[in-house]
């Protein structure tokens, strides 16, 4: 009789949670009115990417659009994006009381729907930061960013006031809820042949590790050598309880 188990489950916060609940966050009050305090921000971004007349730029996770407008005054081609339309919409009557030309679409950072390498610049301030699945957003920006473009950040730092103010409110809301994503295996071989039973890979046990010994129990050493194991045990069942009462 021959036997495999495969486990290859590994517990992981829920992202698609998470997401979900700073949407709703976003989109529960009139965030723009803060945004509008960042002005500076988008205008400095700006300028340290060195953006000019003409060049298509994409601002991700972009709110109100503090620096969608700012590369707009400087006649690039925006694309200014956000999962929240409420901010979207802010943004567009921002651009139209300053009539700027911009394109304002609604998208997630962490699948971007445009082709590879079509804009020369990629930005975002204080907003691709709060992604739930941050090595995703990085890949979706660098992806749509051509050859030789520029990628620009703006961030809170975790050593600085808003960074302290996110890890105090961190320490008093529950953790994120966590399931099972099929990924990190450990498998468990186990052979009982002609009377023979292998236990020589344990539970848990990394893929990388020495191939587990089948039936004769060979495993190679090192290249080029091999060496042959002592016999596996017979197999052996357990006794049967008794269901008498004593």
């Amino acid at each position: 009789m021959n036997s495999t188990a495969v486990a290859e489950s590994a517990v992981v916060p829920d992202l698609r949670q998470i997401k979900s609940q700073q949407q709703a966050a976003w989109s529960s009050g009139d965030y723009a009115v803060v945004g509008t305090t960042l002005s500076i921000v988008g205008e400095t971004l700006c300028e340290a990417l060195d953006l000019r007349s003409g060049q298509r730029v994409l601002d991700v996770a972009a709110g109100n659009g503090n620096a969608s407008l700012a590369a707009a005054r400087r006649w690039c081609e925006v694309v200014s994006t956000d999962y929240v339309p409420s901010l979207l919409e802010r943004g567009r009557e921002r651009a139209a009381a300053e009539r700027l030309d911009m394109r304002f679409e609604e998208a997630d950072a962490e699948a971007l729907p445009f082709p590879d390498a079509s804009f020369d610049a990629v930005m975002s301030t204080f907003g691709v930061m709060f992604t739930a699945d941050h090595v995703r957003a990085a890949d979706e920006m660098l992806r749509v960013c051509r050859p030789g473009g520029r990628i620009g950040l703006t961030n809170w730092t975790p050593a600085g006031f808003i960074g302290q103010l996110f890890k105090t409110i961190g320490r008093h809301r529950p953790p994120p809820r966590h399931r099972r994503r099929r990924g990190a295996r450990a498998s468990v071989s186990a052979s009982c042949s002609s009377g023979r039973h292998d236990r020589s890979s344990p539970p848990n046990a990394s893929s990388s590790s020495a191939t587990a010994r089948r039936g004769i129990g060979s495993t190679s050493s090192a290249p080029g050598t091999a060496r042959r194991s002592r016999p596996s045990p017979p197999c052996r069942r357990p006794p049967r309880p008794s269901s008498r009462m004593t």
